[in-house]
């Protein structure tokens, strides 16, 4: 699976999310070498707390798939996922998590807390970080100062 290639498309889907005046963070889920549901962080645009990029692209990618259970999807998001992303993605029982961005203050895939392997837990995810991270980095600080 080719990671960089994905996470450019995570990318510029937070590009879009900072477009319209949110924090920029994008998520992709990808199958089999496909690309089968996109979202950015849209908090502010849905009123809704809950509208994080990687849950909006669980939920898209379950009704596409038409199945609850996401064992076959990676989810690649430009931010490290916070610990109610990373529950949804330990509940949709996601194959693997792919991210740019540690955060230190909310991660719960290792940098704060680690849900995504947490063998007390019914599974577990096979978790890659600092993919094209300088690239997100650099977005997350360039929307910062707008």
């Amino acid at each position: 699976m080719n990671y960089e290639l994905f996470m450019a498309e995570a990318i510029a889907e937070a590009r879009r999310g900072a477009e319209e005046g949110e924090e920029p963070i994008g998520a992709v889920a990808v199958i089999d070498d496909a690309m089968i549901a996109r979202d950015h962080d849209r908090p502010a645009l849905q009123g809704d707390p809950t509208a994080h990029a990687v849950l909006l692209t669980v939920q898209a990618a379950a009704r596409k798939l038409g199945t609850r259970r996401l064992s076959e999807v990676t989810i690649f998001t430009t931010h490290e996922p916070c610990a109610m992303c990373v529950g949804a993605l330990v509940e949709a029982r996601v194959r693997a998590l792919v991210f740019a961005v540690p955060d230190p203050d909310r991660g719960a895939a290792g940098s704060v807390l680690q849900l995504a392997r947490d063998p007390s837990l019914p599974h577990q995810l096979s978790v890659v970080s600092g993919v094209r991270e300088s690239e997100a980095r650099r977005l997350a600080t360039e929307s910062a100062s707008v």
